[in-house]
C-alpha cells in the first residue's frame, strides 16, 4: 500500500488534456531515447540524411509503440523506446551485408521483422506467462529490478557526465544545478502542500529548463543545430527505402538478441509493477510480449531498431508520482511529433548530455530503491542473500569490465557481457532454481 499512496495520480485516473500533454511531454524529455540511434549511425558511417532518418523513425517507433502498449496490450503506463543492447549485432548485420548502400539495412529489417513474430506468437500461445510464473518469482523479480537501476547508474554518470564531450568540470557542474533543481522541486512538494502537485509532477520539466538556461548561458548548448534543422519532414528511411532481405546467420543472431532484450524488458515490467502497486495478471503477461512484438515489427519497417519497455519508466513515474495512462498516451502522441517534426526533434538532441545525466542518475537510484523495496517486504532465508547477492555483484562486474575483454570474447558472449541486466536476471532464476530450499523447510516446519 505504501506505493500506492506514493502516487499522486494512480494509472486509471483522469488527468485534463492540458495537464496531461504538459506531462507526457516532461516523461518524454526525462528519457534520452535518441542517444541509441546516434549511437548506431556513427557506427554505421551513416550520412547525415541517414542519420536523421533513423532518429526520426526511432521517435515515431517510440511513440506507436507506447500507444500500443498502454491502451491496446498490456495496459499499464508503459512508454517504448530503443534498446541499446542490440547495437552492435545490429551494425555487425549492416556493415557485413554492403553497409547501410548495399543490403546490410535490408537483411537487419528482414533479421527484425521475425524476431517480432517470434514475441508475437509466445504471447498469443501463453507461453510467455508460464515461463515468467514459472522462473521469476517475487524474490527473483525484486532482485531483476534492483540490477536493472543498478546497472544504469554508471551510463548516467559515466556517459552523460564524466566521459561526456566538453569540459568534464563544466559538465559536473551543469549536472550538479539539474539535479539540485530536481532535488529543491521535490523538497519544496514535501514541504509545502498546497504547490505539492505542480512541483513534484513537474519537477524533472522545470530540472531541464533550469539545466537548458544555464548550458546556454555557458555556451554549451548547440543552438546552431536546431536553426538548421528543418520545421517538418515525412520519415524517408524505412522499408520502403532500404527494401527486406532475409539472411540465415542475421535471423539467428537476433533470435538471441530479442531473448537478451526479453529478459530486460521483464525486469523493467517488473519495476513498473512495484512501483505502481500493481500486480501484473496472467493475461497482462502475454498481452505485453504481443505488444512487445508489435512495437518490433513497426520498428523495423520503419528502419529502426527494436523499441522495448524502456528502463527508466519505473524511476520518473517513483520522482513525479505520475502514473496515469492518459500520461503515458501523451507521450506517445509526443514521440509520434517528434518523428515528423524535425526542428522539435533537433532540441531534445541539442540538450547537452550532463543536463539529461543530472535527472537520470537520479531516476536510476529510485529504479533500485524500488527493487529493495520489494525484497525488503519478503520473508528471506540464507539461500535467499545469495540470490540477491550474486546477480548485484555480477551486475557491477559486468558493467566495470573493461571493453578490450569483451571484445576478445565469441560473438554470442558479447552480446550478454553487454546486456547486465540479462546476465543478472538469468544469474538470480538459475540460483532460485539450483538452491536447496531445505532450511526454508526447517523452518516453516519449526514455525508451525
Amino acid at each position: 500500500m505504501e506505493n500506492k499512496s506514493n502516487l499522486l495520480v494512480g494509472p486509471d485516473d483522469k488527468v485534463g488534456l492540458v495537464e496531461s500533454g504538459f506531462l507526457g511531454l516532461q516523461h518524454v524529455l526525462a528519457m534520452d531515447i535518441y542517444v541509441p540511434p546516434i549511437i548506431l549511425a556513427g557506427m554505421m558511417a551513416m550520412s547525415l540524411p541517414d542519420q536523421m532518418g533513423l532518429l526520426q523513425s526511432t521517435f515515431l517507433a517510440a511513440g506507436i509503440g507506447t500507444i500500443l502498449q498502454t491502451y491496446f496490450f498490456m495496459k499499464m503506463p508503459v512508454s517504448q523506446g530503443p534498446s541499446f543492447v542490440p547495437l552492435g549485432a545490429a551494425a555487425g548485420v549492416v556493415l557485413a551485408s554492403g553497409g547501410v548502400k548495399g543490403n546490410g539495412m535490408g537483411n537487419l529489417i528482414g533479421a527484425l521483422l521475425i524476431g517480432s513474430i517470434i514475441l508475437i506468437i509466445m504471447g498469443a500461445t501463453g507461453i510467455f506467462q508460464k515461463i515468467i510464473s514459472k522462473l521469476v518469482p517475487a524474490l527473483v523479480g525484486g532482485t531483476i529490478i534492483t540490477c536493472v537501476g543498478l546497472s544504469l547508474i554508471p551510463s548516467a554518470l559515466n556517459d552523460n557526465i564524466f566521459k561526456a564531450s566538453g569540459n568534464i568540470n563544466n559538465n559536473i557542474i551543469l549536472a550538479s544545478i539539474t539535479a539540485l533543481t530536481l532535488l529543491i522541486a521535490v523538497g519544496i512538494s514535501m514541504h509545502f502542500p498546497s504547490v505539492r502537485r505542480f512541483f513534484r509532477t513537474g519537477s524533472i520539466i522545470l530540472a531541464l529548463a533550469v539545466g537548458t538556461i544555464f548550458s546556454t548561458l555557458m555556451g554549451i548548448f548547440d543552438w546552431k543545430t536546431v536553426s538548421d534543422a528543418a520545421w517538418f519532414s515525412l520519415p524517408q528511411r524505412t522499408v520502403f527505402h532500404y527494401g527486406i532481405h532475409f539472411s540465415a546467420s542475421a535471423i539467428i543472431t537476433f533470435i538471441i538478441i530479442y531473448a537478451v532484450i526479453t529478459t530486460e524488458t521483464t525486469g523493467t515490467w517488473f519495476a513498473m509493477g512495484a512501483v505502481t502497486n500493481h500486480e501484473i495478471s496472467k493475461k497482462q503477461w502475454n498481452m505485453g510480449i504481443i505488444g512487445e512484438g508489435f512495437s518490433c515489427l513497426i520498428a523495423s519497417l520503419l528502419g529502426t531498431t527494436p523499441v522495448t519497455g524502456y528502463s527508466t519508466n519505473a524511476g520518473i513515474i517513483s520522482i513525479t508520482g505520475v502514473a496515469s495512462k492518459r500520461v503515458f498516451l501523451f507521450a506517445g502522441i509526443w514521440f509520434a511529433i517528434l518523428g515528423f517534426f524535425s526542428k522539435l526533434s533537433a532540441f531534445l538532441a541539442a540538450i547537452p548530455a550532463p543536463v539529461i545525466g543530472g535527472v537520470f542518475a537520479i531516476i536510476c537510484v529510485t529504479i533500485m530503491l524500488n527493487g529493495l523495496n520489494v525484497i525488503r517486504n519478503l520473508h528471506t532465508t540464507d539461500r535467499d542473500l545469495y540470490i540477491i547477492g550474486l546477480p548485484i555483484i555480477l551486475t557491477l562486474a559486468l558493467v566495470l569490465l573493461p571493453t578490450s575483454v569483451t571484445k576478445q570474447a565469441p560473438q554470442l558472449l558479447q552480446y550478454l557481457l553487454g546486456s547486465p541486466i540479462a546476465i543478472a536476471a538469468v544469474s538470480a532464476i538459475l540460483l532460485n532454481l539450483l538452491m536447496p530450499k531445505v532450511k526454508e523447510a526447517v523452518s516453516k516446519t519449526k514455525t508451525a
